[in-house]
């Protein structure tokens, strides 16, 4: 065995560790799926495999991915003083980021989305709406894994700090939300992206799920300028506030030219909007996290 952990290079701590973290991952991607049906008022069971909802499917993925990318967030492994010490910090922050998660989907549904109930459309297998939920609960904890990787420490600074860069994430999402409503509206004879998203324009969701993770993503390059410190809270908040809206800008402008020059000579308007082109549309959002991800890499 010590020859298996030499030609590795694994030790056993690191093993230990790694036993650890997904066993802790496993049961909070497991309560996940139940937690999401608890608050949709569904047996999920019944939903995934009697009712064959694609919709509440999808909205599971979302949330269940979501969890995986927060709890990759708080995996300090062999860095950790101690076993004990790795159990709690693992289950503290994986716990408060399912609960911002949730939060999340909340603020997504009340205010970012207030024109149509999601749960109810999830419900009546709306798979547009279902893609939509996912996207949320991914972007939020795109942008929870990044304040998890920037903070150090387990005491209630750090707590608080996850708070902050939650609500500045909750806020950009709810700005970026209603910019493309009116840049859909002005597109389409005032129509309203809500009311598309409830009646099942598939294409259109996907499109906007690429447009609220390129955000995330664009958010999360705060930490990379700003060095986390319990006694500049405040300054550390605001400037994450404006690093945000400076990427997010940033990343729009680069995206609306990658996509002149990727798609050209196609009418993006007419494709998804109004032809709901489901494989253009993927090709927008392949283009907005793209673009996002490459920007975010060059200011690491």
């Amino acid at each position: 065995m010590n020859t298996l952990f030499d030609i590795t290079n694994l030790s056993q701590d690191l093993l230990i560790y790694l036993a650890i973290d997904v066993s802790i991952a496993i049961l909070l991607l497991g309560a996940m799926r139940f937690i999401t049906g608890f608050t949709a008022k569904v047996n999920s069971t019944d939903e995934l495999a009697k009712e064959d909802n694609f919709a509440f499917g999808i909205s599971v993925a979302g949330s269940i991915a979501a969890m995986g990318i927060a709890l990759s967030g708080a995996i300090t492994g062999a860095h950790a003083n101690s076993y004990m010490l790795e159990v709690i910090g693992m289950l503290s922050y994986g716990l408060f980021g399912l609960i911002l998660i949730k939060i999340g989907r909340i603020v997504h549904d009340r205010i970012a989305l207030n024109q149509i109930n999601k749960t109810e459309q999830i419900k009546a297998h709306n798979i547009s709406v279902g893609i939509v939920d996912a996207a949320g609960a991914i972007a939020t904890a795109i942008i929870i894994r990044a304040v998890l990787i920037w903070v150090h420490g387990l005491d209630i600074n750090t707590f608080v700090a996850i708070a902050a860069g939650f609500i500045v994430s909750q806020a950009m999402l709810v700005l970026v939300t209603r910019i493309k409503e009116k840049q859909y509206a002005r597109n389409n004879q005032g129509d309203c992206m809500q009311e598309a998203f409830a009646d099942g324009q598939i294409a259109l969701a996907i499109r906007y799920a690429g447009q609220v993770i390129s955000t995330a993503l664009a958010v999360t390059a705060a930490s990379y300028f700003l060095t986390y410190s319990p006694e500049t809270l405040l300054t550390n908040l605001l400037g994450w506030l404006l690093f945000s809206v400076i990427m997010t800008i940033l990343v729009f402008l680069l995206t609306t030219l990658a996509k002149k020059l990727i798609l050209w000579g196609i009418n993006l308007v007419e494709e998804v909007d109004q032809q709901h082109n489901i494989g253009v549309a993927s090709v927008e959002m392949a283009i907005s996290i793209s673009i996002a991800l490459i920007l975010t890499g060059l200011m690491a």
